[in-house]
């Protein structure tokens, strides 16, 4: 594989359109706006190949057509209507390849925060839209908790050494209500000195390995027994099984 560069090109208030190249060519990731894309590929002199898109909002993919008009480039999205663009569909278990990168992506399909949602993965990344943020997950617009719990499964099950790449700078925001379930969680105290120091000096707190999120991150944590228990002593009452234990926490964050 080629020296591949990963950056966070910042949009809106706090979302970030991750961007992969080789100091040649170039793909991006959820572009919710074309100028702050179009100023970096200009200043480094790259050419847009590909686009991914991960699901419909419009703070993903308002960029999209004008990028596509300049460059001609090929768009992988999920098959759904509200995508503008001329899109190549994919699917669960689906491959693409991005020859000009030397690198290919397996998609895996995370309905929750939307329907449609996709993600993105290979052996280095995951770049999971809105399905999962450091220490939480997207809100729960369309989809189901039994749903959206079993999206976050097949994530828990990808490989532990991940570089997960969200996409929105949410982490201090999740910190802040995953102490208020487990204030003397100490591994969620240390991660909060550390990203607040980040952010103090205006880095992003992203990418994360997945391997920190399936210890600390509550919502991929359901089956926690120590969770349950603070869970159930914040909303007083008893929660029996993983899918309330998920429900239950999204309704608290939502409310916090």
């Amino acid at each position: 594989m080629m020296s591949i560069k990963i950056f966070p090109i910042p949009a809106f208030d706090d979302n970030y359109i991750w961007i992969l190249h080789n100091d040649e060519y170039a793909v991006v990731v959820d572009p919710g706006s074309s100028a702050p894309v179009d100023q970096y590929l200009a200043a480094h002199n790259l050419t847009l190949t590909h686009i991914l898109i991960t699901h419909h909002h419009w703070d993903h993919v308002n960029g999209l057509e004008s990028l596509q008009a300049d460059w001609g480039c090929q768009v992988f999205a999920p098959k759904d209507d509200r995508i503008p663009g001329d899109l190549a569909y994919v699917q669960e278990h689906d491959s693409i390849q991005l020859p000009e990168l030397d690198i290919n992506f397996k998609v895996i399909e995370t309905p929750g925060h939307t329907l449609s949602h996709i993600c993105y993965f290979n052996d280095a990344w995951l770049f999971c839209g809105d399905t999962l943020f450091s220490i939480g997950c997207g809100r729960m617009f369309e989809g189901q908790p039994a749903q959206y719990l079993n999206s976050l499964e097949k994530i828990r099950k990808l490989p532990p050494n991940l570089q997960v790449y969200c996409t929105h700078e949410y982490t201090l925001s999740n910190l802040e209500f995953a102490l208020h379930i487990e204030p003397e969680n100490q591994g969620l105290q240390k991660l909060k000195k550390t990203v607040t120091a980040k952010r103090k000096m205006n880095q992003p707190s992203l990418p994360v390995l997945l391997q920190q999120e399936l210890c600390l991150n509550p919502f991929l944590r359901t089956n926690d027994p120590e969770l349950k228990n603070a869970l159930n002593q914040y909303l007083n009452k008893t929660i029996t099984s993983p899918i309330d234990c998920f429900a239950d926490l999204r309704q608290a964050k939502d409310q916090f």
